[in-house]
């Protein structure tokens, strides 16, 4: 969408603000459409009383009497003023949040929402490609997704005047297995829960619990306790449950996306999300293209849809700014 003088000429915050660490920056876009970063600051929640701190620490800094906008990429569901985060230090009221900040515009956007309006402005040239064949992602329906402490996932749908980006709550959809091995931990993820879905497994909780369920079936004690453990023996080769444990992690995440792509008519992809830049050399010798290919008589289509390995950075700070352009150029 092409911006608005105003939309041009007076910066604003945007920022990505998650569990551990808020990245801000102050921005505007050029004439051209893109996002021009003129100041950038990260902080560590935890260091702060609440976001409308950070925000003014932010604003008194790099900010003047003009900056009074701000649109923040943040994970979590937002219920009324409220938004529900349980991995956040603090309580985040909107209106609170806007009134101690002093500033007459606010906006909270889901985290993978903003990921998918900065779809068309990643550079893939800093990107991954884990399979397909290249297309401009700003031209067709592109699926972003990312597995962390849950399993996020937007589709970003180009239209005029202004794209239209879908999320849900697919993570909490039912988990398909694709083999026996993954059958026969779905037995066991049965019995701690009746209804087990993506998440138990695609995620980082999830690798902890594909790698408990593992050792319940070869005998042997778990002897790993986080996700990074389990992430850190198998990149290792020190723990032969962890490994089989990233391998199923792997398998499960690939076909999942190749579910997601069908579900969606999806033509390219982008992987985000903190556990697949960590495993970046254990994805290529692992199934995750194959079962994404796995699609039976749709495979080779599925082919053909790229998917790039994308690291998170400034992107959901760059995807908030987008959804604020998109939604506020018309006010």
């Amino acid at each position: 969408m092409t911006p608005t003088p105003a939309a041009t000429d007076i910066p604003f915050i945007a920022a990505d603000v998650g569990g551990t660490h808020a990245r801000l920056a102050l921005v505007r876009f050029t004439a051209e459409g893109t996002v021009s970063i003129l100041h950038y600051s990260e902080y560590i929640c935890a260091e702060y009383p609440d976001l409308a701190t950070i925000l003014r620490t932010f604003i008194d800094t790099h900010g003047d009497a003009s900056t009074t906008s701000a649109a923040i990429a943040i994970a979590g569901l937002q219920v009324g003023d409220a938004l529900i985060n349980p991995n956040l230090p603090w309580h985040v009221s909107l209106t609170q949040t806007r009134q101690a900040a002093h500033l007459k515009d606010l906006a909270l956007i889901n985290d993978f929402e903003a990921l998918a309006h900065a779809a068309p402005h990643i550079d893939l040239a800093s990107a991954d490609l884990l399979s397909g064949q290249p297309v401009d992602p700003s031209n067709v329906t592109t699926l972003v997704v990312g597995p962390g402490t849950g399993f996020g996932q937007a589709v970003h749908i180009p239209h005029k005047p202004r794209p239209v980006v879908i999320t849900s709550e697919a993570g909490h959809a039912a988990l398909a297995p694709g083999n026996e091995l993954e059958i026969e931990i779905l037995r066991e993820l049965f019995k701690r829960w009746p209804h087990v879905d993506r998440e138990r497994a695609v995620s980082g909780p999830g690798l902890l619990n594909l790698y408990e369920c593992i050792c319940t079936l070869h005998g042997v004690p778990a002897m790993l306790k986080t996700p990074a453990d389990v992430t850190a023996a198998a990149l290792a080769h020190a723990n032969p449950q962890a490994v089989t444990a990233l391998s199923v992690f792997c398998g499960l995440l690939g076909s999942l996306i190749g579910d997601l792509v069908l579900a969606y008519n999806a033509r390219a992809v982008f992987l985000a999300g903190g556990i697949p830049s960590r495993i970046r050399s254990f994805l290529p010798t692992s199934n995750f293209v194959a079962r994404y290919h796995n699609k039976g008589a749709l495979g080779e289509v599925i082919k053909h849809v790229p998917i790039w390995l994308i690291e998170h950075g400034q992107l959901g700070l760059i995807g908030a700014a987008a959804w604020y352009q998109d939604h506020r150029t018309a006010d």
